[in-house]
């Protein structure tokens, strides 16, 4: 009992509250987004390509939102842009549930992109503002585990939600994000956060400078758009490649996926207790090698064992990636602007909307093979910006004191 007492009181109740709501609503989120693509075609009969554009504008707008969101958050506090998100995306279900017209859904999803990209870094920020600095790289590894274990279960009750009703996921998505929103007011009040408002002020147009002459930021966004580049072809055209290579693909694809959240959640923390000893670049070095080894035995998938050990390899460079990349933005970023790195650093999902989309031309042209062998070579490539920032982040600790 004191073993669990003590593990609790290493972190804020805020940041266990983001950590659980991460889950709830990451989960309830994954129950609704892989299906919006097959309601649109079956109940709504678009379209292939607006249902594309339907599904796009969502990353597309959110890169362009994080920014702002992040800038935002800086400058009025954390509370009102988390507050005001997250009601958003809840209404924003609601949206989804009333819409009977294609434009209408094409808007929602927008506004959800753009909700969502508010949310995402000031939340992160704020996990950083109330945590210690030598804590940070395990709360981040705790939340993209929250975000995992919502990954793993959102599809299935998505799954079954669908078989009774089409339009109950929304119902039930909204539904736990107005909840969520209301905890937060809740606790943010009860705690009474530190704001990050009323600091040193910046402009819009100063952040953008300073952003602009970041060079490990630079390094870290680049590097981090090459990783999406690859990591997106799980999601669109690892299925399609799959469907081509081995008998039972959409069997097999489940498991695949089923086996990536696995492992997250299993592997995460003691993988990224290890991680901590080395420079955070070293380490998202270590997961670009990973990742493209993954991605490599994908192109060379012919039956189960490739396909398992391939998804095996792709899943230790993530988690060597994704939470170390959070953990890095706190390291770089001067406190004050702490929320606006972490939104500039939204622009790396730029890789997750071109991903699908150079991939597909990839596969259709070149064939599975190559695909791979491409995307292998671009997160390798990774490396490089990675090696660059790598020398620029030396002096951050000295700067952090």
């Amino acid at each position: 009992m004191n073993k669990l007492r003590r593990y609790y009181s290493q972190f804020h109740p805020v940041v266990w509250v983001l950590l659980a709501g991460t889950v709830l609503a990451r989960g309830s989120a994954y129950m609704t987004l892989p299906f919006l693509a097959i309601y649109l075609s079956s109940t709504m009969e678009l379209h292939p390509v607006l249902i594309g554009i339907t599904i796009g504008i969502s990353p597309l707008t959110g890169t362009i939102g994080g920014f702002f969101g992040g800038y935002l958050s800086d400058k009025f506090g954390r509370k009102p842009v988390m507050l005001w998100s997250v009601f958003g995306i809840g209404l924003v279900y609601f949206g989804f549930l009333m819409a009977e017209a294609p434009g209408w859904f094409i808007l929602f999803n927008a506004l959800n992109g753009l909700a969502s990209s508010f949310f995402e870094p000031t939340s992160q920020a704020l996990i950083s503002d109330l945590t210690a600095k030598e804590k940070r790289m395990r709360a981040f590894s705790l939340r993209y585990t929250a975000i995992n274990i919502g990954a793993s279960v959102g599809p299935l009750l998505g799954a079954y939600l669908a078989l009774s009703s089409a339009k109950s996921a929304f119902l039930v998505t909204g539904g736990v994000y107005l909840l969520y929103g209301a905890v937060l007011l809740y606790v943010l009040n009860a705690f009474k956060t530190r704001s990050q408002a009323g600091g040193e002020r910046i402009t819009i147009s100063s952040s953008i400078k300073i952003i602009g002459r970041d060079k490990a930021l630079g390094f870290l966004i680049l590097g981090s758009i090459l990783v999406n580049l690859g990591y997106a072809q799980i999601e669109s055209n690892l299925p399609q490649h799959l469907s081509l290579s081995i008998e039972n693909s959409v069997f097999v694809y489940s498991v695949l996926l089923s086996l990536n959240a696995g492992l997250v959640v299993l592997l995460q923390m003691p993988i990224s207790h290890y991680a901590e000893r080395f420079r955070t670049m070293s380490v998202m070095m270590a997961g670009a090698v990973f990742m493209a080894a993954g991605l490599m035995g994908f192109g060379l998938v012919n039956g189960w064992g490739i396909a398992l050990v391939s998804m095996a390899l792709l899943t230790i460079g993530e988690i060597l990636i994704f939470p170390s990349s959070s953990y890095l933005i706190d390291q770089i970023a001067p406190e004050h602007m702490r929320g606006t790195y972490f939104g500039a650093a939204q622009f790396r999902k730029l890789g997750h909307f071109a991903g699908p989309i150079l991939g597909g031309f990839l596969l259709s042209g070149a064939g599975g093979l190559v695909l791979f062998a491409a995307m292998a070579v671009l997160v390798l490539c990774s490396t490089l910006f990675f090696v660059m920032g790598n020398r620029v982040v030396a002096p951050v600790p000295a700067r952090a004191k």
